[in-house]
């Protein structure tokens, strides 16, 4: 977003939030990391299930998670909806969450909630490739294996993916390879990889497109990007590595000092339901749900081929800037 765009949908999202002050009661103000197609599905079902109406901005989860502390003080949302939970968790060490306890959450599993409350897990998003069908056509290759394929001088110029500095994908990316190859040897790996880059994109999405056009070959992405592309009827095939990859927990939570505390608590307790978790597999929004009393329907998500790394969130918010920090010095340096 260009800084004169930037400032335009600053000054209209604020104009927005003062026209809602005026009838705060049925007003929600939020910052949406989730994109945007599906936030605006989510936010209408909600409105539409309690009256409440939603001013939202969508940003990627580092602006995201930037926003919200330096607004510490006055904050001007109520909630974020979306974004890896290690986002929530860093979060968590500013200040700028509040503790609450969502009406259904004891229908999600304690490993897809914070252990303080102060995010609760809403999907689950494992990083996957997406590959252009018809690059590896000409080039005779199959899609990738390994995380090594992606080392092949075949991609040269030809990958897409997320910068770590503003994407919580970017960061997903490297806890996977550390828990892979350890951690010297994943920041090895992300340099050798680095020469097979083409472009590193603001958000997590940024590089799919270019995949799916055959501008890019190849890329990383939360599952719920790449199979957005492909149900377009893009020529893209999603793939897995054989070492395993981690997965993301999609999450929700309150800001500390909400201006609209009751309304806030109110989309954490829909946002918590059974009946929230159908609506995003009923309207094919691509999240693994993470209550265990609704059935996922899309044999797409059916994870039972695909290593799924466990990784600890708190493991990933304690390790969140270091990370980023030793990767823009040792990999894009």
């Amino acid at each position: 977003m260009s800084k004169l765009k930037y400032l335009l949908v600053s000054i209209l999202f604020v104009g927005l939030l003062a026209t809602g002050a005026a009838a705060a009661s049925d007003t929600l103000n939020a910052y949406t990391i989730m994109p945007e197609k599906y936030a605006s599905q989510v936010f209408e079902a909600f409105t539409a299930d309690t009256g409440i109406k939603v001013n939202f901005m969508r940003f990627s989860s580092g602006e995201a998670l930037a926003r919200v502390v330096a607004e510490k003080n006055n904050p001007q949302v109520d909630i974020i909806l979306g974004g890896p939970a290690d986002t929530y968790e860093a979060g968590i060490k500013e200040g700028v969450f509040e503790a609450y306890k969502p009406a259904g959450a004891d229908g999600i599993p304690e490993k897809f909630r914070s252990s303080g409350n102060y995010w609760t897990g809403i999907g689950v998003i494992p990083l996957v490739f997406l590959t252009n069908e018809n690059f590896l056509k000409e080039k005779g290759m199959e899609p990738p294996q390994s995380w090594n394929d992606l080392l092949d001088p075949a991609y040269k110029n030809g990958l897409q993916m997320a910068d770590t500095r503003t994407s919580g994908t970017a960061t997903e990316r490297i806890y996977s390879l550390v828990k892979i190859m350890g951690e010297d040897e994943a920041f090895a790996y992300q340099k050798k990889l680095h020469e097979n880059i083409q472009m590193y994109t603001k958000s997590g999405a940024g590089g799919a497109m270019p995949v799916a056009t055959g501008q890019a070959a190849s890329g990383i992405f939360y599952i719920v990007d790449a199979l957005d592309i492909q149900q377009q009827g893009y020529p893209v095939v999603v793939s897995y590595p054989k070492e395993g990859v981690s997965y993301g927990i999609e999450g929700t939570g309150i800001l500390t000092g909400a201006k609209n505390m009751e309304n806030a608590k109110k989309f954490m307790d829909w946002a918590s339901s059974k009946k929230f978790a159908q609506f995003i597999v009923d309207r094919k929004i691509n999240y693994i749900p993470t209550r265990t009393d609704v059935e996922v329907t899309n044999p797409a998500l059916d994870m039972s081929k695909a290593k799924l790394l466990e990784t600890d969130v708190a493991w990933k918010g304690a390790n969140r800037k270091a990370y980023v920090d030793r990767w823009i010095n040792e990999v894009i340096k």
